[in-house]
């Protein structure tokens, strides 16, 4: 018999903490499970509060069974979940299932994996705080409320399987309004001019510098005008003034920020990031990973400067003590950290070894010296010209923080770090001009979201903590209201003028703009769904509201409200809106009418379908005999609001005939699954760089005999005694196929070997199919 019983969530996180606690600790894990044992573990009961129901699946009832015996046998269980509200709703229903009693639990917490973090938290515990408990819950039921309630809105009015959320529609509908803000952006041009002027130095030997002209010329002819004046002008520097500035370091990570840096830096997505840094956590190699604190402890603070100071010498330290400025700021003591400052690179994986070296930088940067700077600013007047030329220089004078570490931003446009140098002038010096360049720019549209961008937008706006921006914005992926994806720029036309040897060129440039890479675009149904919500739902799209509540549940965590009473507020006003939605709200496929075919006259829309986004050539009729519509799925890059009247006529040009082949019709068409080739009622998909509107017969044939081919490499054998039976070929290796169900062929076994007497006995001794029923979705 133990003395001790440790439950913390994970096994790797349980295999850490046991090489700290003695022979007298069982450290184990509870899997992460035992907090959501089934979808409906929680009553809607405002009168009679919150009170679980749980109810085990078979394949959770080994865990929940063997931690009953251990605590069973252990006189005090620990209860070591995460110190965020999560973490102390799975302690309270730990102590639930496994019916502890108050006397033989005690909560502990911590906030790195260390040996004297976890002996403190042993030395220190506490009981479980109903108040964190309750905002858990709060946040739970309300935002289940929203999702069951409002889902089968939307499944009735717009499409089956849809969702909505609290914060991932309201996410949506951030990336929604930025698309149409693009959408209905008009770009403005001007004319820059840059001057190029020679400088001697003192040995004699002259240097470039360029300065910008201090004005914008809207038209071509005035940016022409300007040149014509530079050719008889006299430049002359009119003022030079060189100031000492300085450069801070970032603070050190929170979730989001550590999100947004390695989105950048790294490349990784926000789950990607979460995951990697759960890793860490659990090994013990950083402080924990959902936080929003940016302060650093006094050990922290200590073992920063002493490894500064061993690595880049005293004049590089400097002590910072940040404070948090969210309102929210309550889930950690302690911004994300090495554990340990002393270890500069640790072992595991790459991505593992890269996100450490970011954490590990920006906690080092933020206790180093500023970066000491001088910048110059060189003003140089036109003689026959009202306007000046602006030359800005800035030079680091000492390196400080930048010796290990710069942030990184996410304006596209925004210049690199780096030294711009300005070569010696003086007050009232000439200046040769050598050259005068005014190149046509454009103005830049709203950028689109990255994952990183949103992430900083959702914290801006009070949305969501540090635990749910990466299940929102995964959940918001994986429901196809929102795709990540890279699309190529256009090509733009823009013209250059150039004054050089007393004449004016003008040339006539191309450039690449507007290519997207890793950006958030709505889909056709998450305008639609978007759309819908505000039209019914206004309230919890607000994000106000959305950021209200997030207040609420703190005030719940302090104490300072009732959670049920909070429910309840929200919840009678709610219900009443869902209720008027099914009964009033007009169903919702986002037509939109493009214009009428000159050929045939029918009207011609788009919508969505069944199957996704479609044009529709004719209406639906109710008498008998009409004629009925055609319809054709978009293709891709095509959308709903911005599809034109000529681009929807182009995919009614499908199904084409191509000719015959093997005396059956060849056509080409696009279906639910892309573009593809049928002959003989068979299907053959087209490749990528095929164009259903411009195949030929000869490729068509191409793509049917290869086909064939596959298929024939795909049998590995058949059966005179049952023609249903075969062994084939799959993506993962061979199978049996029997009628309609597949069957696995043991590892050891030889698929061309294998009798008809092996395959039945497969057969039978293959176990039935898992249910579906009950499966998350």
């Amino acid at each position: 018999m133990h003395k001790n019983l440790v439950i913390v969530e994970s096994p790797a996180k349980a295999k850490t903490i046991e090489g700290f606690l003695g022979k007298d600790y069982v450290v184990t894990s509870s899997m992460g499970h035992v907090r959501d044992l089934e979808k409906k573990d929680f009553g809607i009961d405002i009168e009679n509060n919150y009170q679980p129901r749980y109810k085990v699946s078979s394949d959770k009832k080994k865990i929940v069974t063997e931690l009953k015996k251990l605590a069973k046998e252990a006189e005090t269980v620990w209860l070591a979940s995460d110190e965020d509200r999560e973490g102390e709703a799975i302690a309270w229903h730990l102590k639930e299932v496994l019916k502890l009693k108050d006397d033989k639990i005690k909560r502990i917490v911590f906030h790195e994996i260390t040996k004297d973090a976890i002996t403190r938290a042993v030395k220190n515990p506490r009981d479980i705080d109903e108040h964190l408990v309750n905002a858990q819950q709060a946040r739970r039921v309300l935002d289940r409320i929203v999702g069951f309630e409002v889902s089968p809105v939307l499944w009735k009015k717009v499409k089956p399987s849809l969702s909505a959320g609290r914060v991932q529609s309201v996410a949506v509908r951030l990336i929604v309004e930025r698309e149409r803000e693009i959408r209905d952006f008009k770009t403005e041009t001007w004319f820059r001019v840059n001057g190029y002027f020679l400088v001697p130095d003192e040995s004699g030997n002259t240097t470039e510098l360029k300065a910008e002209l201090s004005k914008r010329f809207t038209t071509r002819d005035e940016a022409n005008a300007f040149l014509e004046k530079c050719k008889s002008a006299e430049f002359k520097v009119s003022d030079v003034v060189k100031k000492p500035g300085k450069r801070s370091p970032a603070q050190p990570f929170t979730t989001s920020t550590l999100q947004q840096e390695a989105s950048r830096k790294l490349g990784f997505s926000v789950s990607q990031t979460m995951a990697v840094a759960q890793r860490l956590y659990e090994s013990g190699k950083i402080t924990y990973m959902r936080t929003d604190s940016v302060n650093l402890s006094g050990l922290a603070l200590n073992t920063s400067k002493q490894k500064i100071t061993e690595l880049h010498g005293e004049n590089y330290v400097k002590i910072r003590k940040f404070k948090t400025k969210s309102k929210g700021a309550q889930e950690a003591h302690e911004a994300i950290r090495p554990t340990y400052m002393e270890n500069q690179t640790v072992a595991g994986s790459s991505q593992e070894q890269r996100l450490y070296e970011l954490i590990w930088k920006r906690t080092i940067a933020s206790q180093m010296a500023d970066a000491i700077l001088e910048r110059t600013n060189v003003t140089i007047d036109v003689s026959n010209a009202t306007e000046k030329f602006q030359a800005t220089g800035e030079v680091i004078v000492f390196d400080g923080f930048l010796k290990v570490y710069i942030e990184s931003t996410d304006d596209e446009n925004a210049n690199a770090n780096g030294q711009t140098l300005i070569p010696p002038v003086h007050v009232n010096e000439s200046l040769e001009m050598t050259s005068v360049v005014s190149t046509q720019r454009f103005s830049q549209r709203p950028p689109r979201y990255t994952e990183a961008s949103l992430v900083k937008r959702l914290e801006e706006l009070g949305i969501g903590r540090p635990s749910t921006y990466a299940p929102t914005i995964t959940t918001v992926q994986n429901r196809n209201y929102v795709v990540k994806e890279e699309r190529p720029g256009v090509e733009r036309n823009f013209t250059v003028l150039t004054l050089e040897d007393g004449k004016i060129k003008q040339e006539e440039k191309t450039e690449i703009t507007g290519a997207e890479k890793n950006k958030l675009f709505p889909t056709d149904i998450g305008i639609v769904v978007n759309d819908f919500l505000m039209d019914n739902f206004d309230e919890i799209m607000d994000y106000n509201f959305t950021a209200n509540v997030e207040k609420e549940f703190d005030d719940i965590a302090d104490g300072k409200m009732v959670w049920n009473e909070m429910i309840d507020k929200f919840y009678q006003p709610f219900h009443g809106k869902v209720e008027h939605a099914l009964e009033n709200a007009e169903r919702s496929k986002g037509e939109r009418i493009l214009g009428i075919d000159p050929k045939t006259g029918k009207e011609v829309s788009v919508k969505i379908g069944r199957f996704g986004p479609l044009a529709q050539l004719g209406e639906v009729s109710q008498e008998e005999g009409a004629e009925k519509p055609q319809f054709s799925s978009l293709r891709t890059g095509q959308h709903i609001e911005t599809i034109t009247l000529e681009e929807a006529l182009e995919l009614f040009k499908l199904p084409r005939e191509l000719g015959e082949y093997e005396s059956k019709k060849v056509t080409v068409a696009i279906g639910r699954f892309g573009p593809y080739v049928r002959h003989d009622n068979k299907f053959v998909s087209l490749g990528k760089e095929d164009d259903p509107y411009s195949v030929q017969l000869d490729r068509a044939i191409e793509l049917i005999e290869a086909k064939r081919e596959k298929d024939r490499n795909a049998v590995v054998k058949i059966f005179d005694e049952d023609a249903e039976l075969q062994v084939l070929n799959g993506r993962w290796g061979p199978y049996i196929k029997h009628g309609k169900k597949n069957y696995k062929i043991p590892k050891t076994t030889k698929a061309e070997e294998l009798t008809f007497e092996d395959c039945m006995k497969i057969i039978e001794a293959a176990p039935e199919p898992k249910s579906r029923r009950g499966r998350k979705k």
